[in-house]
């Protein structure tokens, strides 16, 4: 191309809050807070097209009430194939496969929902939709875009306004965007698919080579932008250019991976199964929709070369399928359709930094891969950008103060090497061959295996996350220790609100079964204003609000009443965080939600003359907020909740829990602890400096409270005698 033809189509330029390289789970998941959130974003992916078969297909129990939070988990799970029983299968005396156990999929009553399979192209795509919904269509997928450099100016890093982060992007042709093809395996025909087992090689230079033979140097973009999320899988681009690096090693176990729709005798076949061959290996099944089945499939026969690569050359469909066949065996196997497959070597490794300067990140499987079989991949990358995506988003917005993303790093690499190290033991415990008796001292036992597999039900379902202290969780203990161990979360106890461990044990006995650093559990309350009933989280939306919930007990005694109506004087107070941090122009629940759940007579208690007008916010439009007031109580339909048993909170007295926008603990206290409260908020949010006029209306309140509190002390001195 000429000079005069570059120079005719000139390099466009634009800015963006948040950039988001890929659109995998990870990638949409951020996009989606993005949406919900109003924050300029655009998302992009180097593939001309979406997947529409295989990858990941398990949604384990937390991943679950995130989709609930942000408003999709319905479509979800009527979709899906719901995983109810595990079935472990084991060989005995004879060598012969047989049952030897059942336990239930899930831990029973660890969530109201249940680990459930469906494929990753149908939860993009709904992923996409709401996308759609909430952006209003201004945030879209844009395919076949790839990024060429990124460059930080480091002079603008700590500008807030500032948009640091320039990425020159490059628009591909369908052609040069098209994703390798292979011959589908299946035994009928129908048609092409892409399966992931392809040499190494850098697909970006390819499709970069090609964009530029056949359009120079321009048909570029330059983008500047104030953070960019790196969401672009394994062999993650922005990690390379960042200079970061995935720290660990590769297994010496490769596996094969097939979704078919089975025909056997095998009489489990639609049970989630793990199967200990005496000599051929070990299989999972996994039972997918639309008659589908999973099988990952252990190749003994194929072993790495003194590099530590496996040789790919051998691993084809017949092949992986042969070696399912004998470790099933006596079982017949067979299948006429097959979806997908494809094959991986095991190998864990996690990111050695998660971000650049609190300006780029990096999310899933950009900082941390490991085996399949837990359901974790997806699970733990569309977790990661669950985590950031409202920190950058309300950052963005001028709510949170800059220094809440340092926590990105803290948490989501500790929970990244609390994986590694559950999946190391997990996968070599599933590869390794039975032991044949109490002697065999290389062989695996198959107790230890079971017991392997409980406990890491417990932590594959996501809810055993326990975020450390910082800006954002208020808890004591060492920072790095309780995050992942580096100076940059060591140096999160900079800004952490200091809290000692007896005074913490107090707070944390207010609600013993609400533990701060967790997510927040459900159980069923009944909207005071119509008796409907609902799982407590169902109120927790996704939508970048923090919430203050108040326990407010039993608020027909008068003494608790007394209480309530104290706390809620302060929480609507001029200088309180809640008036402070809430743009003027907007109501008083756009940052910052309070819900109340009492514990006195439904039928007993009225909405508006039992609760303070802050509690049930008034609105000149729409009247008075129905939907902020919950009672313990029980349901015409649907049984009592008993809430306050289970949050552990005591029924007469109440607690006050403060909730970050992803549904964590964040702060437990006393109704008396509205400093404490306060201290939180002005620790993670950036608050306007309180005016003279709301200093000097503090000053007469608490003059005024502490003259009430005198004259009733004087009259219930001077009336004792007389009663008595």
């Amino acid at each position: 191309m000429s000079a005069a033809a570059v120079a005719s189509h000139p390099t466009k330029e634009s800015n963006v809050d948040v950039l988001i390289i890929g659109a995998g789970p990870a990638g949409l998941m951020a996009a989606t807070w993005m949406a919900h959130c109003g924050i300029k974003a655009r998302i992009i992916d180097k593939r001309n097209t979406k997947i529409f078969c295989g990858q990941a297909d398990g949604l384990q129990c937390r991943s679950l009430e995130i989709f609930d939070s942000l408003g999709f988990a319905d479509r979800v799970w009527k979709e899906a194939n719901h995983m109810i029983e595990i079935c472990m299968w084991n060989p005995d005396e004879n060598g012969v496969i047989r049952r030897s156990d059942r336990i239930p999929d899930t831990i029973v009553g660890l969530s109201r929902f249940q680990q459930i399979v469906l494929n990753q192209g149908r939860i993009e795509t709904i992923f996409m939709d709401n996308i759609k919904k909430y952006s209003k269509d201004s945030i879209k997928v844009e395919r076949g875009v790839l990024p060429e450099s990124l460059v930080i100016d480091e002079s603008k890093v700590d500008d807030d306004e500032a948009y640091p982060v320039t990425v020159t992007l490059r628009t591909l042709t369908e052609e040069e965007s098209a994703p390798p093809q292979v011959i589908s395996a299946s035994k009928v025909p129908d048609g092409l698919f892409r399966s992931n087992l392809h040499e190494d090689y850098d697909e970006e230079a390819r499709m970069i080579a090609a964009s530029r033979a056949r359009s120079g140097e321009s048909g570029s973009e330059v983008v500047h932008a104030k953070y960019v999320i790196g969401c672009d899988g394994a062999r993650s681009w922005t990690r390379r250019a960042l200079g970061l690096e995935l720290i660990g090693d590769a297994t010496d176990f490769v596996w094969g991976v097939m979704d078919i729709i089975p025909i056997t005798d095998f009489p489990d076949i639609r049970m989630r199964c793990a199967i200990h061959s005496a000599d051929h290996g070990s299989l999972m099944i996994i039972p997918r929709e639309k008659k589908m089945v999973r099988l990952y499939i252990q190749l003994k026969e194929v072993t790495p070369d003194a590099t530590g690569r496996a040789d790919r050359s051998k691993i084809t469909p017949e092949f992986i399928f042969k070696a399912a066949q004998k470790i099933i065996s006596p079982y017949k196997l067979d299948y006429e359709y097959c979806d997908w497959w494809t094959a991986y070597q095991i190998g864990q490794r996690v990111g050695n930094q998660f971000d650049v300067h609190n300006r780029v990140f990096l999310a899933g499987d950009a900082v941390h891969t490991h085996s399949p079989k837990a359901g974790q991949g997806m699970n733990v990358s569309m977790q990661d950008t669950f985590n950031l995506g409202w920190k950058v988003a309300l950052v963005v917005k001028g709510i949170c103060k800059r220094d809440i993303l340092s926590t990105y790093q803290s948490e989501r690499r500790r929970v990244a090497k609390d994986l590694i190290d559950f999946d190391h033991k997990f996968s070599r415990l599933f590869s390794g061959r039975p032991a044949k008796d109490m002697m065999d001292a290389e062989g695996i036992n198959m107790e230890e295996f079971k017991d392997a597999f409980v406990k890491g039900n417990m932590f594959a379902s996501g809810l055993s996350v326990d975020y450390g202290t910082s800006n954002l969780i208020v808890r004591p203990g060492n920072a790095a220790e309780q995050g992942d161990g580096t100076e940059k979360s060591a140096r999160l106890a900079l800004t952490a609100k200091k809290i000692t461990q007896e005074e913490f044990a107090k707070k944390q006995a207010l609600a013993t079964e609400i533990p701060v650093g967790k997510r927040f559990n459900s159980f069923k309350v009944l909207c005071q204003a119509d008796g409907r009933p609902w799982h407590f989280q169902e109120r927790l939306k996704a939508d970048g609000r923090f919430r203050v919930v108040l326990f407010a007990g039993n608020i027909h005694a008068p003494e608790q009443k007394a209480r309530v109506e104290k706390f809620c004087a302060k929480l609507d107070a001029p200088d309180s965080f809640i008036r402070r941090i809430t743009p003027k122009d907007k109501a008083i629940d756009s940052v910052i939600e309070v819900l109340t759940i009492h514990s006195a007579k439904r039928t007993e208690t009225e909405v508006l003359r039992d609760f303070p007008e802050i509690l049930r916010p008034f609105d000149e439009h729409v009247g008075w907020d129905y939907d902020k007031i919950y009672v313990d109580d029980i349901s015409y339909h649907e049984g009592f909740g008993d809430a306050y048993k289970n949050y552990g909170v005591d029924k007469e007295r109440g607690c006050v829990v403060a909730v970050r926008p992803d549904q964590y603990v964040a702060w437990v206290g006393e109704l008396e602890d509205f400093e404490d409260l306060q201290d939180y908020f002005e620790g993670c949010l950036k608050m306007p400096k309180v005016s003279s006029a709301a200093k000097v209306t503090e000053k007469v309140n608490g003059l005024v409270e502490t003259m009430t509190s005198k004259v009733n002390g004087d009259i219930k001195l001077a009336v004792r005698p007389v009663l008595e």
